[in-house]
């Protein structure tokens, strides 16, 4: 599949972390994408970057002390505990469905007797480095090698928070299936997984993977690991689909209008894993809000069957972006009140079927960078922007 060696600079060779530039057959491979155009990926709606004289406004603002304060939690963030963890996941969901959020956008998720492991990130840093670049906030829930048989590991795209090399050589010797966006196997195979152990695929190809179907969709984001960026590989959200049930996992994103094509062709989904943090005015096309995370996740419900919940991922364990820590989980909360969706935060570690009962326990609050503020109640109830708007009148503007 590699034919010809990939061609590296020589710090590249140096430090395998960077991975490996797709070549050969792969590379031909790429250029034959409808979505590879002019010698890269390119998105399905066009993602503006920021201007060199902004991001050094953002760098300025970033590392202010003041700033870094408020972007970390403001104590021990409360996991769900270990133990509890595996003795959970040792006998298997009673609904066919269930899902352990694992911190950022790792989630293992059991579905009709299989388990697909997203975007494993078991590593200290997000960095090719270990004694530099963002660190773990908290603890990983649980060892991964405690986590059990995995059928299959799929990867979003390349950026050091999604795909971990620690995490992808603990995890080579173990047997799992890898699938992945085109040109991510070139990483792979330099970390040690072999060629016939891994799946490459464009967006709306899929795969068969012990009974489950495996669908990249689009994504509007972008790639690359090493110091000279080619956009060669692939960025792409994911459809998994069992006899029984259907689930969808974001990765990174900006919003764009097709998530209801993707909501229209392959949903409803019983659960959606959708991006709602590290999220910026500096780069507000390839990461969403929990506004708009909360919209995605209605356009890919598409209005048809059972509406189903909405786990929010890609916040809490890194620092990354400018927001307060506690802000995507608010933030979703809230804007799920606000549309009537099911949504869920559960502590990092805690295991959960949508179908048997949803963590409700507001557990970020006690460590927000502003604990004693007043907080609004959370219910399992939720309510239209209408009645939210009602509810906050005083009773001489309701009478």
């Amino acid at each position: 599949m590699t034919g010809s060696s990939p061609k590296r600079s020589p710090l590249a060779a140096l430090i395998p972390a960077f991975g490996d530039n797709p070549s050969g057959d792969r590379m031909e491979r790429i250029r034959r994408s409808p979505n590879f155009a002019d010698g890269v990926f390119t998105n399905p709606v066009a993602a503006r970057m920021a201007p060199s004289g902004s991001m050094l406004k953002f760098a300025r603002n970033y590392f202010r002390k003041e700033e870094k304060i408020r972007r970390a939690p403001a104590g021990e963030i409360p996991l769900y505990g270990e133990r509890a963890t595996l003795d959970r996941l040792a006998a298997p969901p009673e609904s066919g469905l269930r899902l352990t959020w694992m911190g950022h956008s790792s989630v293992l998720a059991e579905i009709d007797g299989r388990r697909v492991l997203f975007d494993p990130v078991w590593g200290e840093r997000c960095s090719p480095f270990s004694f530099v670049g963002p660190q773990r906030l908290h603890p990983v829930p649980v060892p991964l090698a405690e986590l059990g048989t995995v059928d299959a590991i799929v990867i979003s795209h390349d950026h050091y928070d999604h795909l971990d090399m620690p995490s992808i050589k603990a995890l080579a010797g173990t047997g799992t299936r890898f699938v992945v966006p085109l040109g991510v196997g070139a990483h792979l195979e330099r970390w040690g997984i072999p060629e016939d152990r891994m799946t490459e695929l464009d967006w709306h190809e899929s795969t068969q993977v012990a009974g489950l179907t495996l669908t990249a969709t689009p994504a509007r984001h972008f790639c690359g690991r090493a110091l000279r960026n080619t956009q060669h590989t692939l960025w792409a959200s994911w459809v998994v689909a069992g006899p029984d049930h259907r689930i969808y996992h974001s990765g990174d994103t900006g919003y764009f209008p097709g998530f209801a094509e993707i909501g229209g062709t392959y949903g409803p989904f019983d659960a959606t894993m959708i991006q709602i943090g590290a999220y910026s005015e500096f780069w507000p096309d390839i990461h969403m809000t929990p506004e708009e995370g909360v919209r995605t996740h209605v356009d890919l419900q598409g209005g048809d069957g059972p509406a189903g919940i909405m786990l929010p991922i890609h916040w809490g364990t890194f620092n990354l972006a400018p927001h307060p820590w506690e802000a995507p989980a608010e933030g979703t909360v809230a804007a799920a009140r606000e549309h009537r969706v099911q949504a869920t935060v559960p502590r990092p570690g805690e295991p959960f079927e949508p179908a048997v009962g949803l963590p409700l326990d507001p557990w970020w609050r006690a460590v927000a960078t502003d604990p004693d503020r007043a907080w609004p109640a959370i219910t399992d109830e939720p309510e239209s922007a209408a009645a939210s708007a009602e509810s906050a009148e005083p009773d001489s503007a309701r009478a």
